[in-house]
């Protein structure tokens, strides 16, 4: 479960929502400083922080001319002068909060949508991978296929690993009624799945592979994913294409790895076995 209300600390809960990091900052640790991780991680913390301020800022602002309106509302409207010069005051500065805290909520979004596609990077301070992530990582790609502006959503074997995890059951698509963020829960895991991408769904929704129930709200409990006819054939020939791009790895590696004979030196070697010796 999120352990942040969203309309109290809406940075925080987009950070454990998108990432599943309860703590922002511990994006960061056991980082080794200066890394991309590290400096993303610290960005993405920082932003949250700054989300969560001006959302405090803002919903106090709110509350004075709340007070401030409250009388009128009551008919109390003997003397409307003080009224009238403290929201003279507190509609300007909750004009100006609104719009940096859209700017600030804009800015984390950035730094998450970054922070995902750094950490599923090679090389990212990642587990390794599994032979079988390695391999679909490895297929070809069709050249044929027109290169979009999203296809950084797919690449990498994250168009198998989606169309698997969706196969499994229980992914939801999720989004904020409130500031339209995105997000993937699974319930074959304790929380919200990072390791899903909420652009990847996107994408094989588009792609037809993917289909979400609309008879679900989007926010609470989240739409339900699951394959079309095109996505299961599609997940059938993905998963059919890694045992032969792992055995094509196996090969090529073992070539590699074999040091040639020199034909001077199989002469000096002596008879091949098998052939018959004359007397």
């Amino acid at each position: 479960m999120n352990a942040y209300d969203p309309h109290v600390r809406p940075g925080a809960h987009l950070v454990a929502e998108a990432l599943g990091e309860d703590a922002p900052w511990a994006l960061s640790d056991g980082q080794p400083l200066h890394t991309p991780l590290d400096l993303v991680g610290r960005m993405v913390a920082e932003s949250a922080r700054e989300v969560d301020e001006l959302h405090g800022a803002l919903a106090r602002a709110a509350e004075t001319a709340i007070r401030v309106l409250e009388p009128i509302s009551r008919g109390e409207n003997a003397d409307v002068r003080g009224w009238e010069g403290a929201l003279r005051t507190t509609g300007p500065q909750i004009e100006l909060l609104v719009a940096r805290r859209g700017a600030a909520y804009e800015q984390l979004n950035r730094a998450v949508s970054a922070y995902r596609r750094l950490a599923a990077s090679p090389g990212a301070g990642r587990p390794r991978r599994a032979p079988a992530q390695a391999a679909r990582e490895k297929a070809p790609r069709d050249v044929d296929q027109p290169v979009r502006d999203d296809d950084w959503a797919v690449s990498g074997g994250r168009r198998l690993a989606t169309l698997e995890a969706v196969s499994a059951g229980g992914v939801r698509f999720h989004q904020s009624p409130v500031y339209g963020f995105t997000w993937v829960s699974d319930s074959n895991a304790e929380r919200s799945a990072p390791s899903i991408w909420p652009q990847a769904v996107e994408r094989l929704v588009a792609d037809g592979l993917l289909e979400q129930d609309a008879d679900e709200s989007l926010y609470r409990p989240g739409q339900l994913v699951s394959l079309t006819p095109q996505g299961e054939a599609a997940l059938r020939d993905g998963q059919a294409a890694v045992p032969r791009v792992s055995a094509a790895l196996s090969r090529n590696s073992t070539a590699a790895g074999a040091a040639p004979v020199p034909a001077a030196a199989a002469s000096a070697a002596g008879p091949v076995v098998g052939r018959s010796r004359s007397l």
